[in-house]
């Protein structure tokens, strides 16, 4: 066994300057180890978890559509897992640490992607007084929803990662920010009441650093050709200046990003690429979001969405109230779930994590039972 333990831990040993290792993993709750590396055995309570099944049908971009080739939340999470890895073997990263952030870093993510985001935050705020957003609540998820409601108590630079890796928000260059296990928590608690602390989220590792521009280089050039595959926009509409430095199909931005990253941050305790690659990244983003994602859904489209989240969540909370055992809502979620998460759960907050867990179709399913029951 000791054999054993020596092979499964001997990549600690290679790791660059600047990497995290296993050694130093923090867990919320103190546990026995095993014979895995710490962030290893993340990556496997985090594929086997019930949230994780559920990508595979959780819209990335655009939603209700016939084309089998545009991507879902479970292809845009392998994509990030992929670029997030070859930029941190090539830098003599913690691969395992990459990749546990890189799977879980959507867990939270709700039916319909960023429009249903919206939404059920709107509906957070309203009926709970704080806010909701995909990376909090992925972080909730891993924390204290799976496993019925015990949580999975995965590292805390696991966490943190998914809680910084919004792709969102560019950066030319990314420092990792050290935090201790009450920093972190104390953050995290911020974000569900305090609008402003989202855009200051820094990863703790650079490793976390990697895949928070990997979400980015994952979706931006994916985006335009799911794009271009259900006919919202063409090629030849991509401005020139931004086609020339990164190239005009996902691979080769893909392939530019990346090379331009690992040229610019080898040896370095930051993740950093060049001006002028940062500068075409930023100009794309602002096309995709003018061409692609404030055309992905219709006005019409979204006061749908808006009247199917508001109309289930009004339903479960009075099935909740009126303690209906045979209420899918109890079938499904409550029913399985753990006395610590029942008691310290609110009624609200109960109905928003099980609609925030559902896929697109379920959601859509229940809808039409739950408002066919009532007309």
């Amino acid at each position: 066994m000791n054999e054993v333990m020596e092979n499964m831990n001997k990549l600690d040993s290679l790791l660059g300057e600047y990497a995290t290792h296993n050694k130093d993993a923090i867990r919320l709750e103190e546990e026995q180890p095993d014979m895995r590396p710490s962030f290893f055995r993340d990556i496997d309570r985090i594929i086997y978890s019930l949230s994780y099944t559920r990508y595979i049908d959780k819209t990335q971009v655009f939603s209700n559509n016939d084309n089998d080739n545009i991507s879902k939340r479970m292809t845009h999470v392998q994509m990030v897992s992929k670029i997030a890895r070859t930029i941190g073997r090539a830098l003599n990263l913690n691969e395992d640490l990459i990749e546990a952030i890189a799977l879980g870093h959507d867990l939270g993510h709700v039916p319909f992607g960023h429009a249903g985001e919206a939404i059920l935050n709107r509906i957070s705020v309203e009926k709970t007084g704080r806010m909701f957003n995909h990376n909090v609540h992925s972080v909730r998820v891993l924390k204290d929803i799976e496993s019925h409601g015990k949580g999975n108590n995965v590292t805390l630079q696991v966490l943190d990662g998914v809680l910084c890796h919004n792709g969102e928000f560019l950066e030319d260059q990314y420092y990792p920010v050290f935090k201790t296990k009450e920093q972190f928590l104390e953050l995290y608690e911020k974000c569900y009441t305090d609008s402003t602390v989202l855009k200051t989220l820094r990863p703790m590792t650079l490793e976390g650093c990697v895949v928070r521009i990997s979400d980015m280089i994952a979706y931006i050039g994916r985006d335009i050709e799911d794009a271009i595959r259900l006919g919202v926009l063409t090629l030849d509409e991509i401005p020139n200046n931004i086609i020339e430095v990164l190239g005009s199909t996902n691979r080769e931005i893909i392939n530019t990003i990346i090379l331009d990253i690992i040229g610019h941050s080898l040896h370095q305790p930051y993740i950093k690429m060049s001006s002028s690659v940062y500068q075409a990244i930023k100009e794309l983003k602002s096309f995709n979001y003018s061409h692609i994602y404030e055309l992905a859904n219709s006005k019409e489209t979204l006061d749908d969405y808006e009247e199917m989240f508001r109309f289930l969540f009004d339903y479960y909370l009075k099935e909740i109230q009126n303690k209906n055992n045979e209420s899918d809502i109890y079938q499904v979620f409550l029913g399985n779930m753990c006395d610590k998460y029942l008691i310290n759960t609110s009624d609200e907050q109960k109905v928003i994590d099980y609609i925030a867990g559902m896929t697109d179709d379920y959601f859509q399913n229940q809808y039409k039972k739950k408002k066919g029951e009532i007309a």
